[in-house]
């Protein structure tokens, strides 16, 4: 007998081909038969030790998340219904240039100071690793869903270079070569960057472009936050385009976004540079999550220079009154490139989580509004909380446009992406409910994208770009990593107000053929295990 056998489904099979009623078949994991139109056909039906209706339920493959900062989520919470209840089977981490691996004792402890916001600090981790492949080794103990990881060019500059604002000798290079090499070959799938954060932000193009050379050798990609999200957005749209291309590299733009009052209405300018370079043969995708604000850690908005060291380097400069006050016009009049090249504007930058008990009174309000309350600047709010809470603020940044939030998600290349940050009292609620969103906001509610177009873009689409042979989509052979739910009725739970409450209308989700979510509640399975790059 097979295992399982899923009823009158309505398959959304992920190829963005229109839906088919059948039954299908689960066995070992996979997906060994899919029979059309079985009841109303009057064939034999299939049997199996268990038989799942599916009346009103869409089955498709699961949802894969192209932007996830789980990396140490995954390990602390056995439960991680944030992604699971989503329908996500599968996350892409070691994102924006900073993770775990490959690191030192010395590089560990400054990463893990440096993304205390992203992540927190990991009192509670058994950090027993130190290669990507000891890493990937330690999620294959048992995880919630399936991840798959970028090696993070920042970490790698740190542990090769340090943290500070120079060229890389040759000596370095290469050891930023070898250390990208052994990556790849211990299974990640591509290369991450933050041109915005620390130290990756000090690489210049040539080095970037050699490490680049090294994951397409592995039959990688290269995944990077760009240099600007403002001012320059086109330019650094522009420069990475370039730069995959120099180096023969697929490019996959992470949550690729037009943000700020200087780029609005301005999304339609960005994909016609990414249609033209298609249109001459790069390989490009994209990666974006449905709402408009942003979220980072308030030191991301720090000037570059400010944040040259690491860690306690940007304590002591922002504790010496002369150096904070030149923070302070660069953040506030020049415009940061931590910030984008654009001046800071106070009330758009909301608290939205503090690693400091002390200071929760700050969560939920905009540093403009806590510093009216006490009767201060927003720069002396803002430099309090820095150093009071050792740089682990996260914080909401209200600067998007909702017109290029639907534009870009029609594009060709376009997949799903949260950029979920999980930690902090009120964090951004797409870490809860980005998939759903999709699904019922933009399909349902406002006919963005059809449900067809939509399930691919977040199933097929990622699945290509990983090149994953037998992931992102309901066919015979394939993993049975899959989701069922109510296209009537999904919808996310989450709000900006109670941003960590779990959808509506995804009662199953099964990873590797096991249910992890089962009537809408998460199962103690942990099926999930790491995503290797193959040869």
């Amino acid at each position: 007998m097979e295992d399982l056998v899923i009823r009158d489904a309505e398959v959304v099979d992920g190829s963005g081909e229109p839906s088919y009623r059948a039954d299908v078949v689960i066995d070992g994991g996979r997906i060994t038969g899919i029979v059309k139109e079985a009841a109303a056909a009057g064939c034999q039906r299939p049997c199996a030790m268990r038989e799942l209706d599916a009346e009103g339920l869409v089955l498709s493959p699961g949802f894969i998340d192209m932007h996830a900062h789980s990396d140490l989520a995954l390990l602390r919470d056995p439960d991680h219904s944030a992604k699971a209840a989503q329908g996500v089977t599968l996350e892409v981490l070691g994102q924006d240039g900073l993770s775990y691996a490959p690191v030192d004792d010395r590089t560990l402890q400054e990463v893990r100071r440096a993304i205390t916001g992203w992540n927190g600090y990991g009192d509670d981790i058994d950090f027993d690793w130190r290669s990507v492949g000891e890493y990937l080794d330690r999620l294959d103990r048992g995880i919630a869903v399936n991840a798959a990881y970028l090696i993070p060019q920042g970490t790698v500059r740190a542990l090769a270079v340090g943290w500070e604002d120079r060229p890389a000798t040759p000596e370095e290079l290469d050891r930023m070569r070898r250390l990208v090499a052994e990556g790849m070959e211990q299974g990640a799938v591509g290369l991450s960057s933050g041109l915005t954060y620390t130290p990756g932000m000090y690489a210049p193009d040539a080095e970037l472009t050699e490490l680049c050379r090294v994951v397409a050798s592995y039959g990688g990609y290269y995944c990077p936050h760009h240099r600007s999200y403002g001012a320059g957005a086109l330019q650094a749209y522009a420069e990475m385009v370039a730069l995959a291309r120099e180096a023969g590299c697929p490019l996959h733009l992470a949550h690729a976004t037009m943000n700020f009052g200087v780029n609005e209405g301005r999304a339609p300018e960005l994909l016609a540079l990414l249609d033209q370079a298609l249109d001459a043969g790069a390989d490009i995708s994209l990666d974006t999550y449905p709402y408009t604000p942003g979220c980072t850690t308030l030191a991301a908005l720090l000037p570059s220079w400010a944040s040259e060291g690491g860690p306690e380097e940007i304590l002591a400069r922002l504790t010496d009154p002369a150096t904070a006050a030149r923070i302070r016009h660069d953040l506030e009049v020049t415009g940061s490139d931590g910030c984008h090249g654009v001046p800071v504007e106070w009330e758009t930058i909301e608290i939205s989580g503090v690693t400091d008990p002390a200071l929760g009174e700050h969560v939920g309000r905009t540093v403009r509004e806590s510093a009216d309350l006490r009767g201060e600047t927003p720069w002396d709010t803002a430099r309090r909380l820095l150093v009071e809470d050792r740089l682990g603020t996260t914080i909401l940044q209200h600067v998007g446009h909702e017109d290029n939030v639907r534009t870009i998600m029609r594009h060709r290349t376009h997949t799903g992406g949260s950029d979920g940050i999980l930690r902090g009292d009120k964090p951004h609620p797409r870490a809860y409910g980005t998939f759903p969103r999709y699904l019922g906001h933009y399909v349902r509610e406002l006919g963005i994208l059809s449900l067809e177009e939509c399930v691919a873009h977040l199933t097929s689409r990622p699945a290509a770009r990983l090149r994953l042979p037998d992931r992102g989509l309901v066919r015979e052979g394939y993993r049975a990593d899959l989701v069922l739910f109510d296209p009537r009725t999904v919808a996310p739970g989450a709000t900006f107000a109670e941003p960590r409450t779990l959808p509506t209308g995804i009662p199953y989700v099964l990873v590797d053929g096991r249910f992890v979510i089962e009537d809408g509640k998460r199962t103690d399975v942990l099926a999930g295990r790491s995503v290797r790059r193959t040869a």
